[in-house]
């Protein structure tokens, strides 16, 4: 197997482990520490294994699985909101030994990975996080599952079929394609030029705004909801950052698999922004702002 970091076999297996952690950071060392399994294991041993790929998969997913535990209790500490950490570029697919996903799951490869249903799934148990995303995203069969959350077949399938329940009562959101595009360009020229007409024109009425400053001061800890609060809330931010000689910066870029904007104030990335469209309008609003999770962007991809 070739494992490194730019290999195919390497950026599957971080994608397994993102989708399930919401870490870049954390699913680094997820596949590092399943690399480290693999290397210590034997001649004999490794030419034994006859699917290298999907037994890697088993060891990431059995890892992830014991740090989700760990990662909630901290989330739960974390100050204000949190979200997901933002990756730029695109984050591989992967399928288990050539097994794609059925097209009739309930989560797809792309949506797998938005920030607003990887918030969402912050609110399933480990076991059922794994499964749902090990079967539904991977196409993983349950019996597998059952080796790595050391569940039967059947306990596993009733995971999953939990997981899907709870998701349903989350709205799921339009896909990538020029709709979207032209939404998330209509946005980022409002907030630019500061026209709030426009601005509340490509606001849905109930839009939801959540910022993730990890305990920076000046970003709301609570959700910022309705068209008028989230319009006045956002170029407010604008507003102030002007007022402070700072020069504002907005660059389209690839976050999460699909098209999101980039913020620089003085040529210095402040924050990532995922924006969830339906029916042409912005309905969810994801800020990254907190410094930890934003080293990936600090050169533009």
């Amino acid at each position: 197997m070739n494992l490194v970091p730019e290999s195919s076999d390497y950026k599957q297996l971080f994608g397994v482990a993102y989708r399930m952690l919401g870490s870049a950071h954390d699913a680094e060392d997820a596949v590092q520490d399943a690399v480290v399994r693999w290397q210590a294991l034997g001649d004999g041993e490794r030419a034994s294994i006859r699917e290298p790929l999907a037994w890697m998969m088993t060891v990431v997913s059995r890892i992830c699985l014991d740090q989700l535990g760990s990662a909630r209790a901290r989330r739960e500490s974390y100050v204000g909101i949190w979200l997901p950490e933002p990756v730029p570029g695109t984050i591989g697919p992967a399928t288990v030994s050539g097994r794609p996903p059925d097209p009739a799951d309930a989560v797809t490869l792309d949506e797998s990975v938005s920030v607003a249903l990887m918030r969402a799934m912050e609110s399933l148990t480990p076991g059922e996080r794994v499964a749902l995303i090990l079967h539904d995203v991977f196409g993983m069969p349950f019996a597998e599952i059952g080796d790595v959350v050391g569940r039967t077949p059947d306990a596993c399938r009733q995971l999953a079929s939990t997981a899907r329940r709870h998701l349903r009562s989350a709205p799921r959101f339009q896909p990538e394609d020029e709709q979207r595009r032209q939404v998330v360009a209509a946005f980022t020229a409002a907030c630019a030029t500061g026209d709030i007409d426009a601005l509340t024109t490509v606001l849905a009425p109930e839009v939801v705004s959540r910022a993730d400053g990890g305990g920076m001061p000046g970003i709301a800890r609570v959700p910022v909801v309705g068209v008028e609060r989230v319009a006045r809330y956002l170029l407010g931010i604008v507003g102030l950052s002007e007022a402070r000689g700072l020069t504002l910066g907005a660059r389209f870029a690839s976050v999460n698999n699909r098209t999101g904007v980039v913020i620089s104030f003085d040529d210095q990335v402040a924050a990532v922004l995922d924006l969830a469209v339906a029916d042409g309008r912005v309905h969810e609003i994801a800020i990254i702002m907190n410094p930890d999770k934003l080293g990936a962007w600090a050169e533009p991809v």
